[in-house]
């Protein structure tokens, strides 16, 4: 049996995935099970099966995990993150929906998440976007202003002794930050994709790359949507931070938010407390977890 050698995944394709090894190499690999259970970021063991590839045998305990999923499958993200980005721009136009789903998956794994507002050098567009924003200011959410284009200073220092992920929608400029932060990340790129032969940057699931000021971080794919059937309804009803207190004080344990009589979310809402906007996300949220149970108790 060949020796197990220690390594992170630095970016997937497919069920292939680029392992950095301690001595700075990096392997394509694939995992040893069927069904591939494998996020950028995990720490894992591989074996060598030639004397450039290997196969990975274990995964290692993780700290967390930042994925998505619908009624039928699971999506991972990345693990072991310590904080996630959620990048919006001052164009094109961003989703709050997609925003609250981001920030909701992270509570539920006790991940600090950081709203970003890129492309602030585009100043006609600029206070509507931080408009738009106020609603999750307002809730506690702390949003970051800046340019890519212009100084990343801010949010390196932010970044700086953290695992952070960039996640949002496609247009936002999560690539030219990452260009931003990690000088050589064209190049490192550029070798990941020759290592797993995969072609387009666009077409892998996430990558990491080492900051020079310390810390690592991950850039992932646009999102088009993010499904949170994994959640329970109080982690998603956890994942309003202006609510929190609130919750249990509905009249019924197991209070829907909708027209029971004496609930306190609505009535958060009435005393403007709770933004209409935000009540309406929860209740879209709500919806599709009681779809999502009923979907798995009939399979």
């Amino acid at each position: 049996m060949s020796a197990r050698l220690e390594g992170i995944v630095v970016a997937a394709f497919g069920r292939q995935y680029a392992v950095r090894l301690p001595d700075g190499r990096e392997l394509p690999c694939v995992p040893r099970a069927k069904k591939s259970e494998v996020a950028c970021g995990d720490q894992v063991e591989i074996a060598m099966t030639s004397a450039d590839q290997g196969v990975i045998e274990r995964i290692g305990a993780r700290s967390s995990l930042f994925y998505r999923a619908d009624q039928w499958k699971e999506k991972l993200i990345a693990a072991n993150v310590s904080q996630v980005v959620v990048v919006v721009a001052t164009e094109p136009g961003f989703s709050d929906e997609l925003i609250t789903r981001c920030l909701v998956a992270a509570d539920a794994q006790d991940i600090p998440a950081l709203i970003l507002l890129n492309k602030c050098d585009l100043v006609a567009q600029r206070d509507a976007a931080r408009a738009q924003l106020e609603v999750f200011r307002a809730a506690g959410h702390d949003v970051l202003e800046l340019s890519a284009r212009g100084d990343v200073a801010p949010l390196a220092a932010r970044l700086a002794g953290h695992v952070s992920l960039l996640v949002g929608q496609s247009g936002m400029g999560k690539s030219t930050l990452t260009n931003a932060l990690v000088p050589d990340a064209d190049a490192r790129t550029r070798e990941i994709s020759a290592v797993l032969d995969s072609g387009k940057h666009t077409t892998t699931h996430a990558r990491l790359y080492a900051l020079p000021g310390g810390g690592q971080l991950i850039d992932s794919p646009g999102l088009q949507s993010f499904g949170l059937a994994h959640l329970t309804q109080n982690e998603i009803e956890c994942g309003f931070p202006e609510i929190r207190a609130k919750l249990g004080e509905c009249r019924f344990r197991d209070c829907q938010h909708l027209k029971e009589p004496d609930c306190a979310l609505r009535a958060a809402r009435d005393a403007g407390q709770f933004h209409a906007r935000r009540y309406a996300t929860l209740l879209q949220l709500l919806d599709e977890h009681r779809v999502a149970v009923r979907h798995r108790l009939e399979h």
